[in-house]
């Protein structure tokens, strides 16, 4: 019987035909909709009943520009699990020339699920700027004042008690966590340094008859207001709306990961790399663990994800789905 350690890949095949075609093969099942509906169970939650409905309107989903000296796509500014948000939690990233440190208030951690505010935040701040430079709308305000259902249909979440209650806590656990910038060596400022909030305030300013909350009140933080309308073309990263579907926090790390150091191409980092961008409290066994079943559900949104072996150890090999059948095509 075949197990899963005996499985062989296209890249384990010595003939360079065979091996084109196996990969192809391979690439193409994984992204067939038979092969998602196997998968998605496993890092996918089902689309919400009313994903559908023309009735608000929802911008390209973007990120914080990268270009800004912060690169928050590639670490970890925020809890993967709500499991993990501790009152007064702390993530340490040790980068070249810096440090980079997150930290908790007194509700605990932001997660990568509280994140998705935020995105909603930056993705409208990035279409109203780009509406009044093409002359079609005031300057963009730097508060931001969406309607509860507003952020269930950008967030693709469904609209029930739960997700109320989650929103709320979100705000509160955004609210206190912030991100500290500090140079570790005399070089040049390659990077902005100091102290940043995930949101300067929150304020739920209108409930409905029965007590959720209706209308909110958020306060864009300078460092993302001025990154977003102060640069003629702001380095924004937009992402697959199929990220809010991404049902485990490690899923979406891997495909913020993924999004930003693969783009259009691949990047490889080893294992342990990723344990430690991630800000994971696991072990790192326990981590590889979990990291192996992602790799085996491979259906992140657009990336191919596989293990390879690295000098040091395991490594995540992660591709763009269509530059990857391109090149299959081509070879």
């Amino acid at each position: 019987m075949t197990t899963a350690k005996d499985k062989v890949s296209a890249d384990d095949v010595r003939d360079p035909t065979l091996r084109r075609h196996l990969k192809q093969l391979e690439l193409t099942l994984a992204a067939s909709p038979e092969n998602q509906a196997k998968t998605k169970g496993l890092t996918k939650r089902a689309v919400p009943a009313n994903d559908n409905q023309p009735d608000f309107f929802v911008p390209a989903v973007q990120d914080v520009p990268i270009k800004d000296g912060l690169d928050l796509m590639d670490i970890a500014v925020f809890r993967l699990a709500k499991s993990q948000t501790r009152k007064g939690d702390i993530i340490r990233h040790e980068l070249p020339g810096v440090t980079v440190t997150v930290a908790g208030g007194a509700h605990g951690m932001a997660t990568i699920m509280d994140y998705d505010v935020v995105l909603m935040m930056v993705s409208h701040l990035a279409d109203e700027t780009r509406r009044h430079r093409q002359g079609r709308g005031h300057k963009p305000s730097k508060i931001f004042r969406p309607n509860s259902v507003e952020v269930f249909k950008f967030c693709r979440v469904p609209k029930g008690g739960n997700s109320y209650d989650a929103l709320e806590d979100s705000l509160r656990r955004l609210q206190g966590t912030f991100i500290e910038i500090t140079r570790t060596n005399g070089v040049k400022r390659t990077r902005r340094t100091g102290y940043f909030p995930l949101l300067a305030g929150a304020d739920v300013v209108s409930r409905t008859d029965s007590g959720r909350i209706a209308t909110i009140e958020i306060i864009i933080p300078d460092w993302i207001y001025d990154s977003v309308t102060s640069h003629e073309n702001p380095a924004v990263l937009t992402i697959d709306p199929d990220y809010f579907l991404l049902k485990k926090g490690l899923a979406r790390f891997i495909y913020r990961l993924a999004r930003k150091a693969a783009g259009n191409s691949s990047a490889i980092y080893s294992f342990t790399t990723v344990h430690a961008r991630s800000g994971s409290t696991r072990p790192l066994k326990k981590f590889t663990s979990d990291l192996r079943k992602l790799i085996e559900a491979d259906n992140l949104p657009g990336y191919h994800l596989k293990e390879v072996r690295g000098a040091d150890g395991p490594q995540l090999h992660m591709q763009c789905r269509e530059v990857a059948l391109a090149s299959s095509d081509q070879a």
